[in-house]
């Protein structure tokens, strides 16, 4: 029984379980496979990226205040963060990696830096 490649359909000659002719035209094939998950996976990693340059620009001094326009001007996306954090009195901190701020009054952030 001859079989053909998965990716390119060319006719292969060796071994009976083989499902690609070549390197090439497995990798390709994975990548076609697994490509909508890939750009789901890379888009949210490059926003957490963006959103953690722009605290971490704002926030040097690992303590200040910033409008949220300012950050949404930056491009900031209040949707990615990686972590929630709760205190005992009951304030909320939503963190990006190490980089975090809290909701104040009037549109203000504070923003904080955990060690």
């Amino acid at each position: 029984m001859q079989k053909s490649c998965l990716e390119c359909g060319e006719k292969m000659v060796g071994r009976v379980d083989k499902k690609f002719c070549s390197d090439y035209c497995r990798n390709s094939y994975h990548n076609n496979r697994n490509k909508d998950r890939k750009n789901l996976v890379r888009n949210v990693n490059n926003q957490l990226r963006k959103n953690y340059r722009i605290l971490e620009e704002f926030n040097p001094n690992e303590k200040t205040t910033i409008r949220k326009n300012k950050l949404l001007s930056r491009g900031f996306s209040f949707e990615y963060i990686t972590s929630i954090y709760t205190t005992k009195t009951g304030k909320v901190y939503y963190f990006v990696y190490n980089q975090g701020y809290l909701p104040l009054e009037n549109d203000v952030y504070a923003l904080v830096k955990r060690n």
